[in-house]
């Protein structure tokens, strides 16, 4: 029997073609699930939706109607939803000082308000339990420079989880947060390409590697599994770099200077 065969997930933050949320989909759907992709754009939703035999919902995640009204959705074309999955983000680089305030508006939505909702509408459709997971980040745990707002949203959420976790265990609720590091999605805006980027993360990863979609993946297909019994926890799924710490932009000179620019646009 596959890992999650007969259950029904939603992957909220899918409409990226090949990102993070995309790839978690196509593994749950490998696996047996049922899933609704959800994401603000509607072209991409339908080819992966149509490719793993899913459906999908439009929403905003900042827009707390447009989030219940996909749950709502994903429960109704299931009749049952058993998993949630947020994989949204906005990769902000910033220095503290020119963080604006429209800045902070727009992460908060994101990476707090938009979660918060998120996490209101499947307990509303997870009367009788289910798995709640939240893609985090290293950096909720570990510095990064120029990164505080994104930094700061990634720790509340994780916090919101913790307290989930604790209040609603007893229904039968799961809520997990998932922490990658630095990893290769349309977040990153293209700063792979840029000589001497990986390597620079990469020798701080005791494994020796920096993380990928599937790695995080193969995360969360645990934590959507009955065979997991955790509740509340971060976990790092970034090969030991929490142990150690992100390059500083000292060492990393102009591919930092470079990266920003590519993280932020």
């Amino acid at each position: 029997m596959k890992t999650v065969e007969n259950k029904a997930a939603i992957v909220i933050g899918a409409a990226g073609r090949n990102n993070m949320g995309q790839t978690i989909a196509r593994r749950l759907a490998q696996e047996g699930a049922r899933v609704c992709v959800v994401g603000r754009h509607e072209d991409v939703l339908k080819e992966i939706a149509s490719e793993i035999g899913g459906t999908y919902a439009l929403a905003d995640i900042s827009k707390k109607a447009e989030v219940f009204a996909a749950v709502r959705k994903a429960k109704a074309d299931f009749g049952k939803l058993d998993i949630g999955v947020n994989a949204t983000g906005w990769g902000l680089l910033k220095p503290t000082e020119d963080t604006t305030e429209d800045d902070l508006e727009r992460m908060l939505a994101v990476q707090f308000k938009g979660p918060f909702f998120f996490i209101q509408a499947l307990l509303e459709a997870m009367p009788g339990g289910g798995s709640i997971i939240q893609i985090s980040s290293a950096t909720a745990t570990i510095q990064l420079e120029n990164h505080a707002a994104y930094m700061g949203t990634k720790a509340g959420i994780d916090h919101v989880i913790r307290t989930v976790a604790n209040e609603f265990g007893h229904r039968g609720i799961r809520a997990n947060s998932i922490s990658p590091g630095i990893t290769d999605t349309p977040m990153a805006g293209g700063s792979f390409a840029l000589p001497g980027f990986v390597d620079a993360f990469a020798k701080e990863y005791p494994l020796g590697r920096v993380g990928t979609k599937d790695d995080i993946a193969a995360a969360v297909l645990w934590l959507a599994s009955d065979e997991c019994f955790m509740s509340g926890q971060n976990l790092q799924v970034n090969g030991g770099l929490t142990l150690r710490r992100n390059p500083t932009m000292a060492e990393m000179g102009d591919v930092f200077a470079t990266a920003t620019a590519h993280l932020t646009t």
